[in-house]
């Protein structure tokens, strides 16, 4: 009997080792990606920053296709914060973002297509990386990595807009930048008090 007792108490004690190693495993994994995931959207933002900065601000059809990706990129970010921000500023912003980046898409198309440019259907693979790491953040992160994501995508948004108004060589997508810029600067601005907030 008692060997029985002590067997049982053992094999308790062994599974309950291995329960809480395995917790401890999943969360360094979890950890470990979290890190990962928060460096590529690091580097994102300056790889972005250099292409609205050189290509995007003078070549129409770089300009549509960055302008375009953005919204997108924009629209799906702002659904999942409206659906997992747990901050009231972060969904509002979210609902904010997917309802102006829906509206400039539509004011580009037509503007897009009597320059002889189609915009993307798809993201690129950095803006589908930036969503799929806003997706895999853990509830208690996901309103800091969307911020940080959004100061980012406006910055990167407010140089394409500003230097295609200053330097594009379409006219009606230069008015279009030039009037969308100022909407660009307040969203960021706003991210960034939200940032700062945060901290």
């Amino acid at each position: 009997m008692k060997s029985a007792l002590f067997l049982s108490a053992a094999v308790a004690a062994a599974l309950s080792l291995a329960a809480c190693s395995k917790a401890t495993t999943d969360n360094a994994r979890a950890d470990a990606a979290a890190a990962v995931n928060t460096a590529q959207d690091a580097a994102a933002g300056p790889v972005g920053q250099m292409s609205a900065q050189t290509i995007g601000s003078h070549d129409t059809p770089s300009f549509v296709a960055n302008a375009a990706m953005s919204d997108m990129y924009e629209v799906e970010a702002g659904k999942m914060a409206q659906a997992r921000g747990k901050a009231a500023d972060v969904k509002a912003f979210g609902k904010m973002m997917a309802d102006g980046h829906t509206a400039t898409t539509a004011e580009m198309k037509p503007l897009a297509a009597a320059a002889g440019q189609t915009p993307p259907a798809a993201l690129d693979e950095r803006r589908q990386g930036l969503l799929d790491n806003l997706k895999a953040a853990s509830d208690a992160d996901f309103d800091r990595v969307y911020v940080d994501q959004q100061v980012a995508a406006h910055q990167e948004a407010l140089t394409l807009l500003t230097g295609y108004a200053a330097n594009g060589d379409n006219a009606g997508l230069k008015g279009f930048a030039a009037k969308t810029a100022p909407a660009v600067q307040m969203h960021l601005d706003k991210a960034n008090g939200m940032k700062t907030a945060m901290k």
